[in-house]
């Protein structure tokens, strides 16, 4: 293997940090592996997926709670499939194919992420994921209210205006628009299933309601339609999760527990609107147990245009060149899995760890 030193970060929240220095490090002690929200983003971190499914997941002891928002969903989908390598393959490739007219509308955007989903679950996914015997899916969208439950783009527009300047002022004004909502695998009650800050509606996972909610978490505002109708939610339209939990504000482990949180990159966001304001932290409990992995910002310089994919990729980029990126992006993070491997292989991790 080729020497893969410093393409990623290991960074820790306080608790975690404290606790594997004094205690090391096991993968045995993660109780919950998280994803955030981020589109084309998940592309630097689907080899690192590839690793975690093969040689963490099945060392955990169980339960593990899957959460996740937007991609982070449709990530843990693989997961927790009884073939989550197969599943990774399978919506990587149908994500790195999709292809869309020149001006594409929400109508047909929404199609294709139906298409993407179906492949990625294949016959029986959502079944072998509500019965998996260690992990436990739960799924994060918002149910709107007001003007954003709207598919009408001038409506619609308007409440995520209002909604936008509102978080200016708290993030806590983002429940005038929109609820929290949590579909969770009931097998097990999660540690955030009394999350705070929102209004919350908690929703038992089913497989014939998951199709619908892995699509409403990555259902993003004015690019994709909303989803209604789905099995055993309550009435309304429902959303792509990061519009609150962007990159999960929440407590997210029990106290004698560690959180995995395989990253993009080493900033982190609380909700969606967040993304322009740099003030906008993630509390200090949200982050306590949190051990957070990601590329280095020098290996994401020698990314195709020394950047982390993302979804302005479809407007800057032709259909050729884009994949052609997207796919070197692929193989270049393979340098991150090895580096991966080997930290956890050679029991590392606690001598990599910085503070997050």
């Amino acid at each position: 293997m080729h020497n893969t030193e410093g393409a990623l970060l290991f960074k820790a929240g306080p608790g975690a940090y404290a606790d594997i220095r004094k205690r090391g490090f096991s993968v045995e002690r993660i109780g919950t592996i998280a994803g955030a929200s981020g589109g084309a983003k998940w592309l630097v971190l689907s080899q690192l997926d590839r690793v975690i499914v093969e040689h963490v997941v099945p060392a955990l002891p169980g339960p593990v709670h899957l959460l996740g928002s937007s991609i982070g969903a449709w990530r843990f989908a693989c997961y927790a499939q009884a073939e989550p390598l197969a599943a990774i393959e399978r919506f990587e490739r149908a994500y790195l194919e999709q292809s869309y007219s020149e001006r594409p509308d929400s109508n047909e955007i929404t199609a294709k992420s139906t298409e993407i989903l179906h492949e990625m679950l294949g016959e029986s996914g959502a079944e072998e994921i509500v019965s998996h015997a260690s992990c436990r899916l739960h799924i994060l969208t918002v149910l709107c209210g007001r003007l954003t439950a709207s598919d009408r783009r001038a409506l619609q527009g308007s409440g995520l205006l209002l909604a936008a300047v509102g978080n200016l002022f708290s993030r806590r004004m983002l429940g005038r628009f929109f609820s929290r909502a949590l579909f969770y695998d009931n097998r097990d009650l999660p540690p955030f299933y009394n999350a705070g800050g929102f209004p919350l509606e908690r929703v038992p996972l089913s497989k014939e309601n998951l199709p619908k909610a892995v699509l409403a978490s990555g259902s993003i505002p004015m690019v994709l339609n909303g989803v209604r109708d789905i099995p055993g939610a309550p009435p309304g339209t429902y959303r792509d999760g990061g519009v609150i939990d962007y990159h999960l504000d929440m407590p997210l482990s029990d106290p004698d527990r560690l959180t995995l949180f395989p990253h993009f990159f080493e900033r982190l966001i609380p909700g969606w609107f967040d993304k322009r304001l740099p003030y906008r932290r993630h509390s200090a409990e949200a982050l306590d147990r949190t051990v957070l992995v990601c590329p280095s910002p020098e290996f994401i310089a020698r990314l195709p245009h020394g950047k982390v994919p993302d979804r302005h990729d479809f407007q800057n980029f032709s259909t050729a060149e884009r994949e052609r990126n997207w796919r070197q992006v692929v193989v270049a993070c393979k340098q991150l899995a090895d580096e991966l491997h080997d930290t956890l292989e050679r029991d590392a991790l606690a001598a990599k760890l910085q503070p997050l």
